[in-house]
């Protein structure tokens, strides 16, 4: 009765557009010649986001995929829904840091949309509203903030509608006033933090703040601002062109900091290789014209992270260990060599992050699947490890320079996230009396399975594949599913509950999560085997767990919904052109679909470590391979696709999602929909909760209509 049921549902979903009337999009052909050979991009137009045309074409784009998605009905019912799960957990905290007896944090309320910055009393317990950013205007957007050392200051990093293109404001705690300084642009994730005396502030400064300038992620400088003065005076500390000693790119990002005791300033040539150039200057450099910067750290060392302790130089390194290990030399006479192993690399699991405390050290080992924490005494090097909750445990501490305090975030796919603080003199693991509010949320382990499997890909290679399913599922391919991956910089998709995907599950589908090569889950190696040359490794291993789902009758082709986002629009556009018959939905969020042209773009040249440059013709081969746009074919029978952008997007500029959804209306030979979903109150992402969930009812609705769901099909009036 279930399969006549659904597949009354889809004929009716079928009737309901015969014809998809899209907006008229100009061909305009422009050939290219990539070493041999010759690809025509008919859309290359579209990439001039200041033309009229162009902004007249995404908005015509806009109004009509939600002309169509508005006839889909109990949208509000998941966006309803999914703001009743959120409030279920109270409120949620962000970002937390200590000073003496007060904690500082931002948080969301359960019925607000924004953070705000708060801070709390430990000995009275009192919470104080210290920022509200929409004083500012609204939605204004706090990204970050830093405390000075006698919580009389606080640095606080702001944006607008979801972009990263960020302002640093000074907040006087005792005036409740910010100060006349405006410091910036400043890119949402660099860090920033106080000088010594608390009279200055070090950070990143990009070149522009224009979001359309080629030059927006390069050539950035890591300045000082003296507090009080104009950031046009401020103090270039280190840049590709004042200090061309530095043999900076000029897609790196100049990121800054201070060792805890002050005695050094640390300078990173960042990008998304993590091998990056590390410099370091004593404090006292500060003082001078320009600094005289010492390298202790060169990308062929394969380190990827340090801590700097007084003499100590403790290194997260895959030298010789694809899954990681901790060592330790002299920072005045480094020798990496034969630098003392104090955590030697696992065979089971990966060594995936540092952090420190006062005097302690603290690693993660995980597998993708769990993170365990542990700690190393800075003094002796006597490890232990810290006895959190099974799950996946990500710690910070709440004030390195003065004391040993961490608060950790530890969630699984079906337990919501909780905090735990611990202190290793006490060594006792501690729920949160602050950081947590009282969740009322369903028992969802009563009603979900979940299934932690392997599964066989093109090369015989075994891929991690978590899969989340409802308890009362029929297994005979009639129910939908959504598979999803990411596959890059190393990154692992490890389990984290998530509101909107709860919701998902609560519609009767099965969850999965295919952890491909190009992530981290099974240390360097597992990264490399999905870059470069290796890339279609990523694709193909999501295509082999999609075929799983299928073959154990979890869903069937004509239910299943794949899903990318960012990097991973890569995975899925690859995996539509290279199967398109394998899904019914495709949804590419905000994606890197048109890599062949993503050098042009101004976060472009950061991604060559990960995927080539076009000036090599090796790395062009690998490109165009995997480059989605130029794949797509005329007639082909491809999914139904929702291509979702934002108009404030810095890092994947709109035109290549843009330029993805024209070229697979015009192609497309199966009759289904292809629509550009468009926010311009949104960036790459967004923190306001509403526009997250409106976005997600509305892409969810769109594929729980083509997959047939009941309760979704429109009417044909």
């Amino acid at each position: 009765m279930k399969n006549i049921l659904f597949a009354i549902t889809l004929l009716l979903s079928q009737n309901f557009y015969t014809q998809y009337s899209y907006p008229e999009t100009p061909e305009k052909a422009v050939d290219d010649d990539y070493f041999g050979t010759k690809i025509t991009d008919n859309y290359r137009w579209m990439e001039d986001l200041k033309s009229p045309e162009v902004q007249s074409w995404f908005k015509k784009q806009s109004d009509y995929s939600h002309a169509v998605i508005d006839k889909i009905p109990h949208r509000e019912e998941l966006f309803n829904r999914m703001k009743e799960v959120q409030k279920m957990s109270g409120d949620s905290f962000e970002t937390i840091q200590q000073r003496q007896n007060v904690y500082f944090y931002t948080k969301t309320k359960k019925n607000e949309n924004l953070s705000k910055l708060y801070s709390r009393d430990l000995f009275t317990g009192k919470e104080t509203l210290v920022f509200d950013p929409e004083t500012l205007g609204k939605n204004t957007q706090i990204t970050n903030f830093n405390v000075d050392s006698k919580a009389k200051k606080i640095a606080i990093l702001l944006s607008k509608s979801g972009g990263e293109i960020c302002t640093l404001r000074i907040l006087d705690l005792t005036t409740k006033k910010l100060l006349s300084d405006e410091i910036g642009p400043i890119w949402s994730e660099f860090a920033f933090e106080f000088t010594h005396d608390d009279k200055g502030i070090i950070y990143t400064k990009m070149s522009t703040a224009d979001p359309d300038s080629n030059m927006l992620l390069k050539d950035m400088k890591a300045m000082l601002h003296e507090i009080g003065t104009d950031a046009k005076t401020d103090k270039i500390l280190a840049s590709r062109e004042d200090y061309p000693e530095l043999n900076a790119l000029t897609e790196q990002f100049t990121s800054i900091y201070f060792t805890d005791d002050y005695k050094y300033i640390v300078l990173r040539l960042s990008s998304v290789k993590f091998e990056s150039p590390i410099f370091i200057a004593p404090y006292s450099e500060l003082k001078n014209k320009k600094i005289k910067w010492k390298q202790i750290v060169k990308p062929s060392d394969d380190i990827t992270d340090v801590f700097i302790s007084g003499d100590k130089l403790f290194l997260l390194t895959h030298k010789n260990a694809p899954n990681y290990k901790i060592t330790l030399t002299s920072l005045s006479k480094p020798n990496f060599e034969k630098a003392k192993v104090v955590v030697p690399e696992s065979k089971d699991a990966v060594i995936i992050a540092i952090h420190n405390s006062k005097n302690y050290l603290y690693y993660s080992l995980g597998n993708g699947i769990t993170r365990d924490k542990y700690q190393v005494n800075i003094n002796n090097l006597t490890t232990k490890e810290i006895q959190f909750p099974a799950g996946v445990n990500s710690s910070l501490s709440l004030n390195p320079r003065e004391n040993d305090n961490i608060y950790c975030d530890n969630m699984n796919w079906l337990t919501p996230l909780t905090i735990y603080e611990y202190n290793p003199q006490k060594g006792i693991v501690e729920k949160s009396k602050y950081l947590n509010s009282e969740g009322s949320y369903p028992d969802y382990e009563k009603l979900y399975v979940v299934k932690e499997i392997e599964v066989k890909s093109h090369d015989g290679v075994m891929v991690p594949l978590s899969i989340i399913y409802p308890r009362n599922i029929k297994m005979d391919g009639s129910t939908p599913a959504y598979i999803t991956g990411y596959g890059g910089y190393g990154i692992s998709y490890e389990p984290r509950f998530s509101t909107r995907l709860s919701v998902l599950l609560e519609q009767g589908v099965v969850l999965a999560v295919a952890h491909v090569r190009g992530g981290g889950e099974k240390g360097e190696d597992w990264h490399k085997a999905g870059m470069k040359a290796t890339k279609p490794n990523t694709w193909k291993d999501f295509i082999a767990c999609a075929e799983y789902l299928v073959s154990q009758k979890y869903t069937s082709p004509s239910k299943l919904i794949g899903s990318g986002m960012s990097a991973g629009g890569i995975l899925i556009g690859r995996a539509i052109t290279e199967r398109p018959d394998l899904f019914a939905v495709a949804i590419a969020e905000v994606g890197l679909t048109n890599a062949l042209r993503s050098e042009t773009t101004a976060n472009g040249p950061n991604q060559i470590p990960e995927i080539g440059t076009l000036q090599n013709e090796e790395d062009t081969k690998h490109l165009i391979e995997m480059d989605a746009q130029s794949k797509v074919k005329k007639g082909v029978k491809y999914p139904a696709v929702i291509v979702r952008t934002g108009m404030n997007d810095s890092r994947i500029v709109p035109w290549q999602p843009g330029k993805f959804a024209a070229v697979l209306q015009k192609n497309s030979g199966s009759g289904k929909p292809v629509l550009l979903y468009i926010n311009y109150e949104n960036g790459h992402f967004t923190s306001d909760i509403d526009i997250v969930f409106h976005e997600y009812s509305d892409i969810y609705s769109f594929a729980l209509w083509q997959v047939g769901h009941p309760k979704f099909q429109p009417s044909d009036n």
